[in-house]
């Protein structure tokens, strides 16, 4: 059974954990003593009985304000898929919790309140959608009981939507009319919206196809630790302990070694502890090779057929994340998975208007929650794909180096 990884996002009180709570709520995925502690500290009733927020509102200050301020997953399923839900913050300030929710998934949820329309929030996180090249996009139109189910209300909504998804280049967008508090069109149809002819979300959900990162032809792995036991029995031991980024990796495969790029041959793989033949994205593996070539941390395993770039000067699309603003030539830690380099903003070529969409001059610095293109310049050699032909090395973070705070989400161009 596949895995489904999808966020939520939108503006406050647009119902996004509400959603999730009816997911889970109507899919039978709460435990009796969960459902118990639910009934008993729900303060906004449903004609259930439950505040279906108060399952995904973990966090005591979130449970105080009604809000969500921090990124709270969820997992369920059904009998055609699991699911992992990311419930993400709609507060500005929040931008940053919301992208590293929306980094690891499949899909994004968008939610629209239908006595609202499209709004900043609205945009800015179809911007993220496009930077983080996320194939499939759901614009959820939610609260329609509170505009009398009108199709009027939703298809206005809609078209004003397609506009800004046509602007972005988001290729597939799908609309869905609901009401999360009443559960309309969210596990099945409603006749309250009769004019409405497609399906319900959870089986939208349940039958969407979303390529897996295994099933692309980059196969890259990364050297978190090299393993040299030096003992008696197994002095001539030496094994790249890491996690496969993507593809498949068979023994017996040529590989290259970046940023040296040296050719060598797979002769053994082991999951944990075990020998086997092949090991796929996501698994923690060890890999020996061939020669006796200096391999250390941070560096790259790939496959002969399809080699990454290596370049010490690149550009991204940054999000910045930090209070202090961002200037041409501030120096930083580029982390990109386990490897750690010195990096200098060379320059800043411009920034992303959230409201109109339009590129636009940056005059005063970076400041928190902007998403710029900047050109950035290296010590030593970064070995990358870029973010649309492979997300898990075509990303990265920028580090202060005195605070040791992440500062920016990086995807690399």
């Amino acid at each position: 059974m596949d895995i489904l990884r999808f966020i939520t996002a939108g503006s406050v009180d647009d119902g996004k954990s509400t959603l999730i709570g009816r997911l889970l709520y109507d899919s039978k995925s709460i435990l009796q003593d969960q459902l118990e502690v639910l009934e008993k500290h729900s303060k906004n009733k449903n004609e259930e009985g439950v505040d279906l927020a108060w399952l995904t509102d973990g966090l005591r200050a979130e449970r105080e304000q009604g809000i969500t301020i921090d990124v709270a997953y969820r997992y369920f399923s059904t009998a055609k898929r699991k699911f992992i839900i990311a419930d993400a913050p709609g507060h500005v300030q929040y931008t940053r919790n919301m992208i590293t929710g929306a980094s690891n998934s499949d899909l994004m949820v968008i939610l629209i309140d239908a006595r609202q329309g499209v709004i900043e929030q609205t945009r800015r996180h179809s911007v993220i959608a496009s930077l983080l090249n996320l194939k499939n996009v759901v614009v959820a139109i939610n609260k329609m009981d509170l505009v009398g189910y009108s199709q009027e209300v939703f298809e206005k909504i809609k078209a004003e939507y397609s506009k800004i998804a046509e602007s972005l280049g988001l290729k597939r967008v799908d609309y869905f009319p609901i009401s999360a508090l009443k559960g309309d069109n969210i596990v099945s149809r409603s006749f309250q919206t009769a004019w409405y002819k497609g399906v319900s979300l959870l089986e939208y959900l349940e039958d969407v196809e979303v390529k897996s990162q295994s099933d692309t032809s980059e196969n890259r792995f990364q050297v978190q630790y090299v393993i040299r036991p030096q003992t008696e029995d197994l002095h001539d031991y030496r094994g790249y302990a890491g996690q496969i980024l993507s593809g498949v990796f068979r023994k017996g495969d040529p590989v290259q070694v970046f940023p040296a790029e040296i050719e060598t041959t797979i002769v053994k793989i082991e999951v944990k502890g075990v020998e086997v033949d092949k090991a796929w994205q996501g698994q923690a593996v060890v890999l020996h090779i061939k020669d006796n070539i200096d391999v250390s941390r941070g560096d790259f395993l790939v496959g002969t057929d399809n080699l990454p770039k290596v370049e010490k000067e690149v550009e991204v699309l940054l999000c910045w994340l930090d209070q202090k603003a961002l200037q041409p030539g501030n120096k930083y830690i580029l982390q990109h998975h386990s490897r750690l380099l010195k990096a200098m903003v060379k320059q800043v070529e411009y920034k992303v208007n959230v409201n109109t969409l339009e590129r636009e001059k940056v005059s005063e610095g970076v400041r928190l929650n902007e998403v710029v293109k900047v050109t950035l310049r290296t010590v030593q050699p970064l070995v990358f794909d870029s973010f649309i032909d492979n997300k898990v090395t075509g990303s990265a973070i920028l580090v202060d180096e005195t605070s040791n705070s992440t500062v920016a989400a990086c995807i690399i161009q």
